[in-house]
């Protein structure tokens, strides 16, 4: 399956501008009552269910991501988001302060405007719909650019999004690459963007934001997560199918994903032991085989890119305990084992930066201090992962851990605990600011007044 997208030129997104703008001005959507806002938001999430095949195979297709995943997590999600976004939106309340018989002070929120959102392509629906629900509900206008790599899904979804009742001009797509980003990031009639990718490019947004309008930002940016193992964790066969899953998910395409794998010394062999074992299973497969757990890299820049990281690894002085050889699926296509490397001191390039690929790197420590100081010695602060039963030490490595999501004793399939969009997550450090997700993530698409009427 080929095709191919325009890249906007100048004028493209002017108009797309200006179409937001003036769908905001004039208020048909932006004026409706919330209650119809959210029936047209929960009708765009049937819409995504009913087209799960459709939608499951432009993600496999772009990001060579398997399909089975697709259909099992980025499809429900995407729709979980837009359907919890619908539902949350008459639940998020303004303040009224303390009064008295002469007047009154309360908080306003309105929408901010019009939104720009661009996003990364490791999960481009997943991203594209986190942007598009929670501005659309809180009552902007979104202009939105994927990835140039993976722009397929989010094109149907702006199809869909029309078939569900958005007035036309409300959201706009435009396609293009990192020049596209840099004009809406310097465009002064957009009042927010909101962006999902790497910490390069948020810092290029803050400066373009501040030389133009000071328009607001939402950046989730780069991570480099530690996952923290003690000696007295539960069960090393389930922690170490849990390191596995969320150090390869994706082919480790993923900002959270645990790339740097923490084990206290005295069950470090054990484990090292378990997590290689597991990864042996995981072969590279053709991403459209509905039994194939592990497909292909985005694109050959990166394949080359996280193949320079495995370069530099080996040259300063870690050891590759794992690296299987394998047959790829196709002639074409960028497909990439698992690599772990044993050894690795905290200082090394492949502890320090982020490598967005099927990469382990293994350190080792002695006490909670320690696993403290080289779980926050990267310049990201976006996710961690801690395995203890001591309930103690769980609150005092959270408390010491520089990150904006910390997860304790999670499995490889995590069950319980809020449902899909409900946690307000935000990066630390150099990984970024703002909140997505939750009430708090809708209340990020609004403007603060404070209102006193006197009488």
């Amino acid at each position: 399956m080929l095709y191919q997208f325009g890249a906007s030129a100048t004028q493209d997104i002017e108009t797309a501008v200006a179409t937001a703008r003036r769908a905001y001005e004039d208020g048909r959507w932006s004026r409706l009552p919330v209650q119809q806002r959210k029936e047209v938001l929960l009708k765009l999430a049937a819409l995504i269910e009913q087209h799960a095949e459709e939608l499951a195979l432009l993600e496999s297709l772009d990001v060579g991501k398997p399909i089975s995943d697709a259909l099992s997590f980025d499809i429900p999600t995407s729709a979980a988001a837009v359907r919890f976004y619908g539902e949350a939106a008459d639940k998020y309340y303004g303040k009224v302060y303390c009064n008295d018989p002469s007047s009154l002070s309360y908080q306003l929120r309105r929408p901010i405007g019009v939104v720009a959102g661009i996003v990364g392509w490791n999960f481009p629906l997943v991203l594209a719909t986190g942007k598009l629900a929670p501005a659309l509900m809180a009552g902007n206008c979104l202009v939105l650019k994927p990835s140039e790599l993976t722009p397929a899904s989010t094109a149907r979804l702006v199809e869909l999004a029309l078939a569900a009742g958005v007035p036309k001009g409300v959201f706009n797509v435009i396609h293009g690459g990192p020049e596209v980003g840099a004009a809406l990031a310097g465009h002064r009639q957009i009042d927010l963007v909101t962006f999902t990718g790497s910490t390069h490019t948020g810092k290029a947004l803050l400066k373009a934001a501040g030389e133009s309008n000071m328009k607001r930002l939402i950046l989730e940016c780069g991570g480099k997560a530690p996952n923290i193992v003690f000696d007295d964790s539960p069960d090393l066969d389930a922690v170490a199918e849990a390191v596995v899953a969320r150090a390869f998910w994706n082919l480790g395409q993923v900002c959270t994903a645990s790339s740097r794998l923490l084990v206290q010394e005295s069950i470090k062999d054990e484990l090292l032991r378990l997590v290689i074992e597991k990864t042996a299973a995981l072969r590279p497969g053709d991403p459209l085989d509905p039994a194939s757990k592990f497909g292909a890299l985005v694109s050959l820049a990166h394949q080359q890119r996280v193949l320079s990281y495995i370069d530099s690894g080996a040259e300063d002085g870690a050891q590759i305990v794992y690296r299987s050889e394998f047959r790829s699926p196709h002639e074409s296509g960028f497909y990439l084992s698992p690599v772990i490397f044993d050894h690795v001191s905290p200082k090394m390039k492949i502890a320090q930066e982020e490598i967005f690929g099927p990469v382990l790197s293994v350190m080792s420590f002695d006490d909670e201090a320690m696993a403290i100081r080289i779980a926050n010695d990267t310049i990201y602060g976006l996710s961690a992962i801690v395995w203890t039963k001591d309930l103690g030490r769980a609150h005092r490595i959270t408390q010491g851990i520089e990150a904006g999501w910390i997860v304790v004793n999670a499995t490889g399939r995590p069950a319980g605990g809020p449902a899909e969009g409900v946690l307000s997550l935000g990066g630390q450090k150099e990984s970024g600011f703002g909140m997505e997700g939750g009430v708090e993530g809708l209340e990020a698409y609004t403007s603060n007044t404070a209102v006193q009427i006197f009488v």
